[in-house]
């Protein structure tokens, strides 16, 4: 609470408490007929009265300026939530990606000269259906030919989407 709005509250209060004395002793010089104790007594209403109000004007300026406040902070917590969201869906973004190239991406293999020796060993002595061995004979030696001394072949591991 604001220290302007618990003055202005506590004033005004207090104000209102001392204007029931001289408003009580009016009353009693009204029934007696005295104008001057009357005047006098309702001077002092008034002058509690203003103090009253000015003091439950700054009351309201108190209060005005406690809503501004709270209404910056939660503007504030807003734009700190957003900003932390976003963040954490960059972030999850991130992770989703690597995940995905991590899956993309395939195991790199490099066949040694005793694998291209056993490769081109094993295409020379497999024999294969007529048809088949046309089609394939071709490719066999074509796999053969392209493997060669450092060479590196890619293989993929993992489904495909």
């Amino acid at each position: 609470m604001n220290t302007k709005t618990m003055e202005g509250l506590v004033g005004a209060r207090t104000n209102m408490e001392l204007l029931n004395t001289p408003f009580r002793v009016y009353k009693e010089a009204r029934l007696k007929g005295d104008t001057a104790v009357m005047e006098r007594s309702m001077g002092y209403v008034n002058e509690y009265s203003d103090k009253a109000e000015e003091y439950s004007a700054e009351a309201d300026k108190g209060m005005k300026e406690d809503a501004k406040e709270a209404r910056e902070k939660a503007e504030l917590e807003r734009e700190q939530a957003i900003r932390k969201r976003k963040e954490e869906r960059d972030k999850f973004e991130k992770k989703v990606e690597e995940n995905r190239s991590e899956s993309r991406d395939g195991d790199t293999v490099e066949v040694s000269a005793e694998g291209k020796k056993r490769l081109e060993e094993s295409v020379k002595t497999t024999q294969l259906d007529s048809v088949q061995g046309d089609l394939e004979g071709s490719s066999s030696e074509k796999i053969g030919s392209e493997i060669s001394e450092g060479s590196v072949v890619q293989v993929s591991v993992g489904k495909k989407e």
